[in-house]
């Protein structure tokens, strides 16, 4: 399997456009060693012409350009995508879903909370799930809720039972792309738009867990992670490249940056420092490479020369970059 980091900053990218943390001014003076990042999204294949997208940013059509030229010369309109899945319904990962407007059909895998959350209640994404767009194939991690009885807009969507152990990742006209996934429900939150909120997120935020058909090694994709629960820590052990929930150094990092209010944890995202954060807790984590991704513009480690930085690279752990290409 191959994959393709098209994207590894967290939303707003880096620098942000109107940010001024020190991180952002001090990259766009030059004087910052560190490089600029697009909006945490990545593209797996089988074969380097058919691809994959978990997540769909809002930079994805500057993204999609980096594809090999295998599969940006699909046919016309057409396109190299066959699939697209999705972790949750944040907008940072789903806007790029109108980028592909264009071309389809395109299979879309979520949960459906993230259906109901961006498809069903909004009239601009609802209009992409029809048979011309996207097929939405919904997915359910195991022990979580079942699918709620979602009602689309008559005509526009058939929706198959959810798979609750994974299987083949296939195209719209059922193509096995020749990739396999298995979803497992990670703690996250609900987005700010949803509203009312309901009372839980159950449902909403998965994980991937990626290989191809011959079965080889396998990644597990995590970028949006508010605790490290027993399932979470289950599907960590069992995979052998993990990109991992790298947004916020510290919980309080909006506020030191003098950016914000709002705690990690508040926006559904694990630290990786301190005791309680995801650098301590996965201390023993015995994956061939972990790579911390979804990088707020804040975090120090984007910083090449920080203390932060040399602490992960020490435990060895990476920060992912656009580009970045892994082969399972």
């Amino acid at each position: 399997m191959r994959v393709r980091i098209l994207g590894s900053a967290a939303g707003g990218g880096f620098p942000q456009w109107n940010c001024q943390c020190v991180n952002c001014r001090r990259l766009r003076a030059g004087t910052l060693r560190a490089a600029p990042r697009t909006q945490a999204s990545i593209a797996i294949s089988a074969d380097g012409a058919r691809w994959c997208l978990i997540n769909a940013s809002p930079d994805l059509p500057r993204q999609l350009q980096s594809l090999p030229a295998t599969a940006l010369a699909a046919p016309a309109r057409t396109g190299a995508i066959g699939a697209v899945m999705l972790t949750d319904a944040e907008l940072d990962h789903t806007a790029g879903l109108l980028s592909l407007r264009e071309t389809g059909p395109l299979a879309l895998y979520s949960s459906a909370a993230v259906f109901a959350w961006l498809f069903t209640t909004n009239p601009v994404f609802g209009a992409l799930v029809q048979p011309a767009k996207f097929i939405w194939r919904p997915v359910a991690a195991p022990s979580s809720e079942p699918a709620s009885p979602i009602e689309p807009a008559s005509g526009r969507v058939a929706a198959p039972a959810p798979s609750t152990d994974g299987g083949a990742i296939r195209a719209a006209d059922g193509t096995d792309l020749g990739l396999r996934y298995r979803a497992l429900l990670v703690p996250g939150k609900v987005p700010r738009y949803v509203q009312p909120a309901p009372a839980s997120a159950t449902g909403g935020t998965l994980g991937y867990l990626l290989g191809d058909a011959r079965g080889g090694r396998t990644l597990l994709y995590l970028p949006c992670v508010r605790q490290i629960d027993d399932t979470v820590m289950a599907a960590l052990a069992g995979a052998d490249v993990v990109l991992f929930d790298g947004s916020f150094w510290s919980d309080d990092e909006m506020a030191r940056c003098e950016v914000g209010t709002a705690t990690a944890q508040s926006m559904g995202h694990l630290p990786i420092g301190g005791p309680d954060g995801s650098m301590a807790a996965l201390r023993d984590l015995g994956a061939s490479r972990k790579i911390y991704t979804h990088i707020n513009n804040t975090n120090p480690i984007l910083d090449e020369d920080s203390a932060e930085r040399r602490a992960i690279t020490e435990a060895g752990w990476e920060v992912a970059s656009d580009g970045l290409e892994l082969d399972l």
